[in-house]
């Protein structure tokens, strides 16, 4: 595989907390372009600490991350602006993430800081806001939007700045069934590498073939998604749980 087909390369990426919490433990990882990966784990495996590491939020102590071959270096300023232009994280509760008057200004708003103007950056804005569906919604302040359409726009956001890596944390959580499913077909209609944090296992199956499973700082599993979800001893092992009725 050439380095031009990889979007994500970590290299032996460890972590502790000022506090001596040890959060990451040498992790390696590549996520070839296009890919959707999701990232399961239970609560302080170390999940977060890892997706903050992708575009500097946290610096790197020991180890490498690569982003479409670019080193993450948290003392590289412009380096580091490119690189937070290529990973976009979409947060789990999408009012961290709006906060202008309209959606469209919101989704606006990483362009315009990045120079674009005028036409250029209605395009943008237009584009990203098709891509989910939202366009109509474009003059609408987000608060009077339900919260599905919010998690849509804050993946708009995210979009309009063309990024190289789409990460979404816990992207199902909240939603009634009809928004959970046009997030996935959004989702799926995409053509970009998307990492997934989440703890929804089904959502997992239905929209990535590839899962890593994060425990005790490690990838302790990586493989087929179909495959990691049928290990019901793996699965026990690390405190993760297909829901009841739920078979593959």
């Amino acid at each position: 595989m050439s380095n031009e087909n990889i979007s994500l390369l970590i290299e032996e990426l460890a972590f502790a907390y000022p506090d001596g919490n040890q959060a990451l433990f040498g992790v390696n990882l590549k996520i070839s372009k296009g890919e959707r990966v999701a990232l399961l784990g239970p609560n302080g495996a170390g999940k977060t600490t890892l997706v903050m590491h992708l575009n500097g939020i946290l610096s790197t102590l020991h180890g490498k991350v690569f982003v479409a071959g670019k080193l993450v270096d948290s003392k590289d300023k412009e380096g580091l602006k490119q690189i937070r232009s290529k990973v976009g994280i979409v947060f789990q509760d999408p009012d961290d993430q709006l906060f202008m008057p309209t959606v469209g200004q919101d989704v606006a708003f990483g362009p315009y800081n990045m120079g674009l103007r005028d036409a250029e950056l209605d395009e943008v804005v237009t584009q990203a806001l098709s891509m989910v569906g939202m366009l109509e919604y474009k003059d609408r302040p987000p608060h009077h939007l339900s919260f599905g359409q919010r998690r849509r726009v804050a993946v708009a956001t995210v979009l309009a700045m063309k990024p190289e890596i789409l990460v979404l944390d816990e992207p199902s959580s909240n939603l009634d069934p009809a928004s959970r499913r046009e997030l996935a077909e959004i989702l799926r209609s995409l053509d970009i590498t998307i990492i997934m944090v989440t703890h929804d296992l089904p959502y997992a199956y239905e929209l990535c073939e590839r899962s890593l499973i994060l425990s005790g700082g490690i990838i302790a599993a990586d493989g087929k998604t179909k495959d990691i979800l049928k290990n019901e001893e793996l699965l026990k092992k690390h405190r993760l749980e297909l829901p009841a009725g739920f078979s593959i």
